[in-house]
């Protein structure tokens, strides 16, 4: 097959020397394959298979693993420290965790693009996770309806949190007010106020998705935001 633009998601030690590698693609999604000499000490494959960096890949096989036969750097690395690395490490453990193998998912790809870019400024993080978050929920067929459980548009005044069953919102005095949610069904993610409510809405969507095993990204997260505490 032809190269095509992809990203590397995760990497661990296969066999002696080789590295299976999990691999965000523009044509083909998530793939898994092994990379011969991924581990060796010095090889060109160890050095070019490195985290937020833009490669061109081409792999054999028709069974789910595969076995990259080409790798080549086509950009230069998202250089990236504290929070924005963090942040950068979960959205690659997120998109390993969720997409099925060899579903396309060009829009993921795309804002996983806008992503690395958006990372290095601190005020671009956030809105470029929740854009890739929500890239992720509709390859999965799972953003949120914005309505009730049972179809009915959302009041304004009241307060709503999400139901995972339905994928809808129930009324709840903890909640987020209608109004804000409406904005947030509308795309304007940029109003004033409307962070904190999209990041407890996109949390909530992909909980089921990604079940009870703590993200790690996530446990660093926090170990951070303790240690700027003390």
């Amino acid at each position: 097959m032809s190269a095509e633009p992809a990203f590397l998601l995760h990497r661990r030690a296969y066999r002696e020397t080789s590295a299976l590698v999990d691999l965000l693609t523009l044509n083909h999604g998530r793939i898994r394959a092994v990379a011969h000499g991924g581990q060796r000490p010095g090889s060109k494959s160890r050095q070019r298979l490195q985290p937020f960096t833009p490669l061109f890949v081409a792999w054999r096989g028709e069974q789910e693993l595969k076995r990259l036969t080409l790798m080549e750097s086509r950009g230069q690395t998202a250089l990236l420290a504290g929070e924005g690395l963090l942040c950068g490490l979960y959205a690659n453990e997120i998109a390993t965790r969720l997409l099925p193998l060899e579903l396309s998912a060009q829009e993921v790809f795309a804002y996983y693009s806008a992503l690395l870019e958006a990372l290095p400024t601190p005020a671009e993080r956030a809105l470029g996770l929740r854009r890739f978050e929500w890239a992720l929920l509709e390859v999965l067929e799972a953003t949120p309806r914005f309505c009730s459980p049972e179809g009915h548009p959302l009041d304004p005044q009241t307060r709503y949190r999400f139901d995972a069953l339905s994928r809808a919102f129930q009324p709840a005095e903890q909640g987020i007010e209608g109004r804000t949610l409406r904005y947030i069904e509308q795309g304007d993610w940029q109003s004033t106020g409307l962070a904190s409510a999209l990041k407890a809405v996109m949390r909530a969507a992909l909980a089921p998705h990604l079940g009870a095993t703590a993200l790690r990204s996530r446990e660093l997260m926090l170990d951070l935001a303790r240690r700027r505490q003390r």
